[in-house]
């Protein structure tokens, strides 16, 4: 998708590889059904079609799969064609990609290429509702760290197709102080900031506060950016009127029981993000079929 920063290829190799060993066992494995059943030398044609309305993403992970299937079967790496792009939005009944090749791979591929793809598109479906309900607010939504072990970097990728924007990536990038970190440092939110500030000098300090006072303590100890955690609608208003009349810029981010009934409403109080864990944790993927043609072309 233009625009959006790509999967990085060394995750993506090392995800499809874990993802093939789950269905075939130990590299190069086997596929007792189809390598019992299809012929080697058999081709055929494949269609990757929706089977519900949506939005595409991970549609960019394919020829990986295709790739590292044809090399464990040793048989050729089928064609792809691809005619949609991740980020569009998809019908019931759209062809996204036509494969050509040995029905052998088309076979061992297409349980590992479409829990990927409708995994991220599902990601993707969901995020687009967020960004559509906070058009025009100057909000964005963004996702957090909620996701499935071992696909944040899909699932994040994901969000950023569905027009969402990703917070930190893990740990290492970004340093949130919440309640845990407060009390670990002796119950001051000053000294957990000033710890960071000395030991990783440089990097982005956010603090979550559920109230007015906690929010004026995390400026005053310096705080790049709050997370106003579970207010109310007028309490989160009056947190952020109170923030901006200080000078500077904090960015200042909404979450908790944050729907899409209620996502204009807590934009609308002046809030930069809106962070929305069920974009990554409770997101049902997008039903994605791969018809196979056996014989010839459809």
């Amino acid at each position: 998708m233009p625009g959006v920063k790509p999967l990085d290829p060394d995750w993506l190799a090392r995800t499809v590889a874990i993802a093939l060993d789950e269905d075939l066992g130990p590299a190069p494995g086997r596929d007792v059904t189809t390598q019992a059943t299809v012929r080697p030398d058999e081709t055929g044609t494949a269609r990757l079609v929706a089977r519900a309305d949506g939005v595409l993403a991970g549609l960019v992970v394919v020829p990986e799969v295709l790739r590292q299937t044809a090399e464990r079967l040793g048989l050729a790496e089928p064609e792809l064609v691809v005619h949609k792009q991740d980020g569009e939005a998809l019908t019931r009944g759209d062809v996204l990609a036509d494969l050509h090749g040995p029905v052998q791979v088309l076979l061992v591929a297409e349980r590992t290429l479409l829990n990927l793809v409708s995994r991220a598109s599902g990601v993707a479906t969901h995020t687009r509702r967020f960004a559509d309900a906070l058009a025009g607010t100057g909000a964005q939504v963004l996702d957090t760290r909620k996701t499935t072990p071992g696909l944040r970097e899909l699932e994040k990728y994901a969000v950023r197709c569905g027009g969402g924007t990703n917070k930190r990536m893990g740990l290492y990038d970004v340093a949130m102080v919440k309640d845990n970190h407060v009390a670990a440092a002796g119950g001051s939110v000053t000294a957990a900031v000033e710890a960071i500030r000395a030991r990783f000098p440089g990097v982005a300090i956010q603090v979550e506060a559920d109230t007015l006072a906690q929010a004026m303590e995390a400026i005053d100890a310096g705080a790049d950016f709050l997370l106003l955690d579970n207010m109310p609608t007028p309490l989160l208003r009056s947190v952020v009127d109170a923030v901006r009349a200080r000078p500077g810029h904090v960015e200042l981010e909404a979450t908790g029981n944050l729907t899409l009934e209620r996502a204009a409403e807590v934009a609308g109080t002046g809030v930069d993000y809106l962070s929305v864990g069920a974009l990554t944790h409770s997101s049902p993927i997008l039903d994605l079929a791969l018809d196979l043609y056996p014989i010839g072309r459809p």
